[in-house]
């Protein structure tokens, strides 16, 4: 198990133009964790991941990891980070190996080229290997923006916007015991999905944007 982390939200406030998405959104995780952060469209969750993420500003409020803003440890808090938005993030032009390889040296965590084909190939992906990614279809795509996690051990923190999307049935279940495995593990999840997921955590949280809730 990891030693003791934690991230928190205090008292989060997100203006987009003149409108004000949310406020007051505070919380707390530590190891084991995994909130789901739910709301209509337009509630504002990416604005919150890439907000928890220290990609975007909060018009009031901070975001603290182990105590400190994160602001103040931005070297620290990356090494610990994971995120992947919405959009897979993969580069058209790169190989698929290479798209693994290249975004985890650049979070960071260097990848040879033998650790990006085995992390494609837990994901079922052996033949899409050395093929350029722009001939890949949406859900191959996805996985290959997750097959980044199988390299991810390190780090205690992810934050995934609706990493379940374009996933058949198969992938989908593959991609719940990743998580489940960094849960117990002592990692930290935050998360959007519009599908019902089961994970397997110390404390599973809903934070409802649309209502201001957390349960």
């Amino acid at each position: 198990m990891r030693t003791r982390m934690t991230l928190k939200a205090h008292q989060l406030t997100c203006v987009r133009g003149e409108r004000k998405l949310f406020s007051g959104v505070a919380f707390e995780i530590s190891a084991g964790d995994a909130l789901r952060v739910a709301g209509t469209n337009g509630s504002g969750k990416t604005s919150l991941l890439r907000m928890l993420c220290g990609l975007t500003q909060a018009l009031e409020g901070e975001v603290r990891w182990h105590g400190r803003n994160i602001r103040e440890c931005r070297e620290e808090f990356t090494r610990n980070l994971v995120y992947l938005g919405h959009a897979s993030g993969v580069k058209d032009d790169l190989l698929a190996w290479e798209n693994i390889a290249v975004a985890s040296t650049l979070s960071g965590t260097p990848a040879t080229r033998e650790d990006a084909i085995r992390s494609l190939e837990h994901l079922g992906l052996r033949r899409a290997v050395h093929l350029p990614t722009r001939v890949l279809s949406q859900g191959q795509r996805k996985r290959v923006a997750l097959a980044r996690l199988q390299l991810s051990a390190a780090a205690p923190l992810w934050i995934l916007d609706e990493p379940f999307t374009a996933l058949d049935q198969n992938s989908v279940n593959e991609l719940c015991v990743t998580l489940n495995n960094h849960l117990a593990n002592g990692g930290m999840l935050i998360y959007t999905t519009h599908q019902e997921i089961d994970l397997i955590a110390r404390r599973s949280l809903c934070l409802d944007l649309s209502r201001g809730t957390l349960c």
